[in-house]
């Protein structure tokens, strides 16, 4: 418990960086710039998909924390936040070097995620590109004194979010304690044809737990490529849960969501019906 408790620990500290740019960067937006410049930045975030799909990428769910905040107060797009969800890659890479997998594979997994990210991100910016955003001041919701500095302020903003994920994050990871690997490759062999779905719902727990698991079935052989996919896809750490905790439309964070899991059902099916890789 001692070990559990300091991983989770080690795990969400990781993510204080993050989230402190994040907070520093809406701090910045909401109080310092003009109108004028405010719209000059969300013009030119036309090309975010693709920035998002790459920087998520990296081994950690850091950037997809960074884009849930940015995306609440609206400074980025829906599309740039599912292209970054899409393309985290959370514990999936350390896995796959522990388990001695070529490094060429690992680069194929990680560059599939990237191009389903940015392509799902422009098509859904693309659709929704005449959507009105709401005006949403993140400091009406927690008591800071942005007036005063903004350092102070994203401080305590991050203070409060770290203590939060904290918390989740025990509570989540004591449940992938508790589902032993054996159990779910047993589940995965009597349920085959819904593979995919199941992955994709597994991997949208906010936990690293998840990415873990499906990376872990996927090498011992258990589960497909393309289920192995459906559950990469939709992991993002625990970006889903910081969106439903931060974003005051319960209904829009719900869609969100149920996009993510959608968009991996579909890639993980289209894969397992052509073979893909």
């Amino acid at each position: 418990m001692e070990d559990f408790f300091m991983d989770c620990l080690f795990d969400t500290l990781k993510m204080v960086p993050f989230l402190f740019v994040a907070f520093l960067i809406i701090e910045l937006v909401e109080h310092k710039l003009s109108e004028a410049s405010k719209e000059k930045l969300s013009a030119s975030g036309k090309f975010g998909p693709l920035l998002g799909g790459i920087l998520g990428a990296f081994p950690q769910c850091g950037f997809s924390v960074l884009a849930t905040n940015l995306y609440i107060t609206r400074i980025v797009s829906l599309g740039t936040l599912i292209a970054v969800y899409l393309s985290t890659s959370d514990e999936m890479i350390p896995v796959l070097l522990s388990n001695n997998i070529p490094l060429i594979d690992i680069l194929k997994i990680v560059s599939l995620k990237v191009v389903v990210g940015i392509v799902f991100g422009f098509i859904i910016d693309y659709i929704l590109r005449y959507r009105k955003s709401p005006d949403y001041q993140i400091c009406e919701n927690d008591t800071c004194d942005c007036k005063e500095s903004i350092i102070k302020s994203a401080i305590i903003h991050t203070l409060k979010t770290i203590t939060f994920i904290f918390i989740f994050s025990l509570i989540m990871g004591l449940v992938f304690v508790i589902i032993s690997k054996d159990d779910m490759a047993y589940f995965f062999n009597q349920h085959k044809i819904l593979a995919p779905m199941i992955s994709s719902l597994i991997g949208i727990i906010p936990n690293c737990g998840a990415s873990i698991l499906i990376t872990q079935l996927y090498v011992s052989g258990v589960i497909s490529f393309g289920t192995t996919m459906s559950g990469l896809l939709t992991g993002s750490g625990v970006a889903i849960v910081l969106l439903f905790r931060s974003n005051e439309n319960v209904k829009e964070s719900s869609f969100i969501a149920l996009l993510l899991y959608l968009i991996g059902v579909l890639v993980g099916m289209l894969i397992n019906v052509w073979g893909i890789l």
